[in-house]
Parts: structure tokens; C-alpha cells; sequence
């Protein structure tokens, strides 16, 4: 195997690939990534696989001579990310290698690379391809195409409800059900629950000729077809890594394919696949209130800057503000009391209709939702002190932000 490639796209596809290497990987192949040289192309193919989350990138090169190998990936990404800009060779052809250290690691000299670049040489050793194990394909799932945008806004704007919490393994992801006209997205960690909607840009439409010989097999979803709805839950991590690869692309669309136990999202030379989460998922929808007796409606901005400045004293003690809605001034007063520590009070302008109330909630719950809304105004929903509050945005993404409040003693 013999390529010539630019510094930058080597360095920012193993840096993308590397995401998805196990810290600590159940077999010394994990810790690599798979690099597949493929000379009718012109194109290398990077993955790189953890057993539950894999990534897969290309790039295009002059593939002299092709091949494949394994190399490890934090030993390559640290050389090459620290190379100069330019072109950078990397051969296994006719690699030298020094008969003393050969003896010693009895070591196959195919899988040593060479990394020629203008300032120098270096030398990485490898591993066979043959035991790297193959990123999962489904062969028989439900594939739709879904906008960008509409991806990373439904991620973005749920996947901070998910738990942190191993012990919760179902609530550590997003519960994700596909429609007719879009994504739901949800997640909670029995705190809060996020729901976010998002709609496609466009009638969800037959995959291209080549997209369905690639998943021959693959049932197409289409809001005239069987209106089968299937439900899914993918691990945080995968989200995480898929937001961040979509934020760096280009295109309009990305290819969602499910089955029951993995999901494959795939655009331009990229492909990430995730196992799901097993395991039955809370019926979330009737968590949420149908009726309310009260409603607020204020400044997203100035509710948020006043939470930020109190949390600050709330820290101190168990993370708690005190909220006060007074429907005569139509004013909304956040209060924090940190025993031994100090207190503090803010208050807003706000639209309140109904009685007045007194809610606490967890500060930090509160900022949370905030931060994922764009729009210029909030509303919160609510009962009474000890019933679920609903904070949603105006205008913007359909978003539920489902609140748990704290009971406060007087």
C-alpha cells in the first residue's frame, strides 16, 4: 500500500474516526483504526469501531498502490496532527526495517507504515486487517431520509434530559420514533423529559437507485405507505458524535436506517452506526399535562441571565429557587435562601394568568431547557406546586421541556 494525501485531511478524518476507539478496548485491535487504500477510487477509507459505536470516513488521495491495515489510532493521530502542512506519504511497500529489531518482535514488516512528510520520517507499526471486525450493516430495517438541521435541532435540543445514571440504562439515551413527516425525540432521566418534533423539509421519498441497491432489502418509509411507526432508543454518546460530524458537513440530508438492535446514519463519505438500547421505554406522552390552571409568559433572555446569577447562590446549598407568580403585578420573583450562606431575590416582568403560586424547582433544570431554546420568549405551564410544570418556546423548534418541581418547606 503506497498513498500521498494533504496533512489536513488526514488529520481530520483519524481525528473524526478516533472518537469511536474504546479507552480501553477488550482486544488490542479496537485500540486501532482500519485504513483501506483503494486504488480504482482514489479514495481512503477510515474506520473505527468500539463494538458499540463505529465511524466511518473517506477522503480522497493518490492511491499509488492499494491495501489495507490497521494502525493505532492515538499514537497515529498524535503524529499526524502535529505534522506540517502539505503533502504526506505513507507507504508499507518496502518499509526498512532493522534485522536486529526484527528478531526481536518477530513482527510481520507489512504492517509497518511509513509517514514521510517535508520534515521528516517516522515509522508506525500496525496490525493485519483480517481481525478487524466489520461495522454493522442493516440488511432489513426502515430507512428514511431526514434534513440536517432537523437532526441536530431535535438532538440538541433533548439529548441534555437524557440520565447520566449506568443504573437507568433505558433513560441514558434518546428515545427517537420515526413518522410519516419526521422525528420525535425524547428524553428524561425521571426528573424532566424533553420532546422535541421536527418535520422534514420534504415528503419522505424512495432512496435513490444506488441508495437501494446498497440496502437491497431495506423497507422505505413513506407517509403512503404502511404507516408503520418504529421506535428507537440510541445511546447519548452516538448523538453526541453525530451532532458534531453533521455540524461539520455540508449536505442537506442524512439517511436514517433502523432495525431492532442497531441504527446507521449515512451522508456524503460518512457513516455512523450505533447498537441501540434495549429494553421498554416510559410512556412518556402521558406524563404531560393535558390542562393547566396557570401560564406565564416572559423573556427567555432575562428569565435565564436572573437564574444564572442566583444559581450561583443556590450552589451553595442544594440547588433550589423558589419561584413566585404574581398575576396583580404581573411580575415573576426567583428567591434563593442558602442557609448560613446568604440569600438572594430577583424579579421579572411576565404575563400570568391565573391564581397566584409558589413553586421550587432545581436550578440547574431550569438553565438547562433554557439554554437549548433560541426563541426570544418562553412559556411555563403549570398546576399547582407539586404537579409538573411544561416550559416551551415560542415559535422556533416543538419543544416540550417537561419539569418535575421540588416540594419546599415553610
Amino acid at each position: 500500500m503506497k498513498l500521498v494525501c494533504s496533512q489536513h485531511n488526514l488529520s481530520s478524518n483519524l481525528s473524526l474516526v478516533s472518537r469511536a476507539v474504546s479507552a480501553r478496548p477488550s482486544h488490542p485491535i479496537l485500540a486501532n483504526v482500519l485504513l483501506v487504500a483503494d486504488e480504482d477510487t482514489q479514495q481512503v477509507k477510515l474506520s473505527a469501531f468500539d463494538l458499540s459505536l463505529g465511524i466511518q470516513t473517506s477522503f480522497p488521495a493518490d492511491v499509488l498502490s492499494g491495501g489495507k491495515l490497521t494502525l493505532p489510532a492515538k499514537l497515529l493521530n498524535d503524529i499526524v496532527s502535529r505534522l506540517p502542512e502539505g503533502e504526506i506519504t505513507l507507504d508499507n511497500g518496502e518499509a526498512e526495517i532493522e534485522e536486529e529489531a526484527e528478531e526481536q518482535t518477530g513482527s510481520n514488516p507489512n504492517h509497518l507504515v511509513t509517514l514521510t512528510c517535508s520534515s521528516g520520517r517516522y515509522q508506525v507499526r500496525g496490525m493485519g486487517a483480517e481481525e478487524f471486525p466489520e461495522l454493522p450493516v442493516v440488511e432489513d430495517g426502515v430507512v428514511t431520509h431526514l434534513p440536517v438541521e432537523g437532526v441536530i435541532e431535535g438532538v440538541r435540543s433533548s439529548l441534555f434530559a437524557a440520565s447520566s445514571d449506568e443504573t437507568k440504562q433505558v433513560l441514558t439515551g434518546v428515545h427517537l420514533t420515526i413518522q410519516p413527516d419526521g422525528l420525535e425525540f425524547a428524553a428524561t432521566d425521571g426528573h424532566r423529559l424533553a420532546v422535541v418534533q421536527t418535520v422534514n423539509a420534504e415528503t419522505i421519498n424512495e432512496s435513490s437507485e444506488s441508495d437501494q441497491k446498497k440496502r437491497k432489502g431495506v423497507k422505505q418509509a413513506s407517509g403512503q405507505g404502511t404507516g408503520e411507526q418504529m421506535d428507537v432508543t440510541i445511546p447519548s454518546k452516538a448523538l453526541q458524535e453525530l451532532t458534531k460530524m453533521l455540524e461539520r458537513q455540508a449536505g442537506d440530508s442524512v439517511a436514517v436506517t433502523f432495525d431492532q438492535s442497531q441504527v446507521v446514519f449515512e451522508w456524503a463519505d460518512q457513516r455512523l452506526t450505533s447498537r441501540l438500547i434495549e429494553g421498554q421505554y416510559p410512556n412518556y406522552q402521558q406524563l404531560v399535562p393535558r390542562q393547566f390552571a396557570r401560564q406565564m409568559t416572559c423573556d427567555r433572555r432575562l428569565l435565564l441571565s436572573a437564574l444564572e446569577r442566583i444559581a450561583v447562590l443556590a450552589d451553595q446549598k442544594n440547588n433550589i429557587v423558589k419561584l413566585t407568580m404574581d398575576s396583580v403585578n404581573q411580575q415573576l420573583s426567583l428567591s434563593v435562601d442558602a442557609q448560613d450562606v446568604g440569600s438572594g431575590k430577583e424579579t421579572i416582568p411576565a404575563q400570568i394568568t391565573g391564581d397566584d403560586l409558589e413553586i421550587a424547582f432545581n436550578v440547574k433544570y431550569l438553565m438547562d431547557g433554557l439554554k437549548v431554546v433560541t426563541t426570544s420568549e418562553v412559556q411555563m405551564q403549570l398546576n399547582t406546586a407539586t404537579s409538573p410544570a411544561i416550559v416551551t418556546p415560542l415559535g422556533g423548534v416543538k419543544m416540550t421541556y417537561l419539569v418535575m418541581p421540588v416540594q419546599i418547606r415553610n
